[in-house]
């Protein structure tokens, strides 16, 4: 982030990341470093299907009635199928490549994925349309849920490793098409919770995630994304919700981000492709008290931020309640190389933040009006860069209230979070995520007026 520079099973192969962003390489790089170690000592899965295994027929494969192991269960899956998986603690990785898979837990909060903190990702997605959905996944170095259309192992191992990683080849892996994450429930993970990277056309909806050492949620490279985070709950990580070179059809809309280091970021920088970041929705959502001490801490230092766009360009932040944030509600700053421009501020309830408002950009296409702040800065904000002046020069820039950021706690550590809301018929047929995520109205997203106030979607 670039901010204030401002039923038991056996293990699966160990698999990694594809590369995080430069904030969070300085707390991933050692824990990383110990996934990398278990590869390289020839830790391997003996839980994958053997070339006997027969497919029990129709379009459910059940754990462990018909497989002891998830990966099992999935390797013989056919396309259109739904691994549906009881309750118990499934210590595997699981990589999903078939395309059009529904992962299922019959129950979110009994059906657990457990990395042991020696396990890099709980599920890695490359199959296009397939979907994670009413499970939990936790305790594992990198990544609770990962979408991605890098599929060359190696390269994900150096990009997980960070030093050695340039810009990913876009040719070479297209974005995966089509990805759902559905009621998971993603804690204590080493980098983010669910992460979408190089991945568009999907939905991350009605999920929780806290405890993550970097993001709960995380969007990153990816042009058009065509997705939609909505309804998800993200609290006690380092940032709660991160976009990073994350451009056009990106809604992120109805959601509860409390209680983190950082809560909303939009980024630009050159550690990834598809820079600069472009066309984000960012309305209705609840963006309070972003001050946790008890949580891991954030790679830059950053604390006490609601929403913070760095570099990003032509987003749109409307009617949502910016609250509690002791450095500052929403903050538009420049990094190196990359002016934020052309972002709109409207119709939120900012107040009872350090600084509520703060223009820190020189480029004066970024405005601000119609909001109900009670500190801006510069001073007299809206005046000075409201939204439909014409010809107006540059905005002296303005500041955040100095905060202090603690010392954080390690992302095991995290308490577990309470039940969730589990889906209510999972025998239903399974649902694969195409034609996603369809129309959205980010108009139909009301100001939540109150931080009680459940977003609607």
């Amino acid at each position: 982030m670039q901010l204030l520079t401002t039923r038991q099973s056996p293990s699966a192969t160990t698999d990694t990341a594809p590369h995080p962003p430069k904030s969070a390489l300085r707390h991933v790089v050692p824990v990383l470093l110990t996934a990398a170690a278990l590869v390289l000592s020839g830790c391997s899965s003996n839980g994958s299907a053997s070339s006997d295994a027969k497919h029990p027929g129709g379009t459910v494969v059940r754990v462990p009635q018909n497989f002891p192991t998830v990966q099992q269960a999935v390797d013989v899956a056919h396309e259109g199928d739904t691994v549906l998986v009881d309750p118990g603690t499934y210590r595997e990785s699981v990589r999903i490549t078939k395309p059009r898979i529904v992962l299922r837990g019959t129950d979110r909060n009994t059906v657990v994925l457990d990395g042991g903190v020696r396990l890099a990702n709980g599920v890695t997605v490359t199959g296009p349309g397939s979907v994670v959905e009413n499970l939990t996944v936790h305790g594992y170095l990198a990544n609770g849920v990962l979408f991605t259309g890098v599929t060359d192992e190696k390269l994900q191992q150096r990009g997980a490793g960070g030093s050695a990683y340039d810009p990913l080849d876009t040719a070479r892996f297209p974005p995966v098409q089509g990805f759902r994450a559905t009621r998971v429930t993603a804690y204590d993970n080493g980098l983010y919770g669910i992460y979408a990277f190089d991945a568009r056309g999907g939905v991350i909806e009605d999920s929780y995630a806290s405890g993550q050492a970097d993001s709960g949620i995380y969007v990153g490279q990816c042009k058009p994304c065509d997705t939609l985070v909505r309804g998800n709950t993200v609290e006690r990580n380092a940032v709660g919700i991160e976009l990073t070179n994350a451009s056009d059809g990106l809604s992120i809309v109805a959601n509860r981000v409390a209680g983190n280091r950082v809560g909303v970021t939009v980024n630009s920088n050159d550690l990834e492709a598809l820079a600069p970041q472009h066309g984000a929705v960012i309305a209705g959502n609840v963006v309070t008290d972003n001050n946790a001490a008890d949580t891991p801490e954030q790679a830059d230092g950053a604390f006490g931020i609601g929403i913070g766009i760095g570099g990003g360009t032509a987003n749109q932040v409307q009617r949502n309640l910016v609250r509690g944030n002791r450095a500052v509600g929403i903050i538009i700053t420049d990094p190196p190389g990359h002016p934020a421009s052309g972002n709109r501020v409207e119709g939120n309830l900012v107040t009872g933040n350090g600084t509520d408002l703060t223009l820190a950009s020189v480029d004066p296409a970024n405005c601000f009006t119609g909001n109900r702040p009670a500190v801006q800065s510069p001073e007299g904000l809206e005046t000075l860069a409201g939204c439909g002046l014409q010809g107006r020069g540059p905005v002296p820039a303005g500041r955040t209230t100095p905060v202090q950021a603690p010392p954080g706690i390690p992302f095991s550590q995290v308490p577990a979070p309470p039940a969730q809301p589990s889906l209510p018929d999972p025998t239903a047929p399974g649902r694969p995520a195409t034609d996603l995520p369809g129309p959205v109205d980010p108009g139909a997203y009301p100001l939540p007026e109150t931080a009680d106030a459940v977003p609607k979607h």
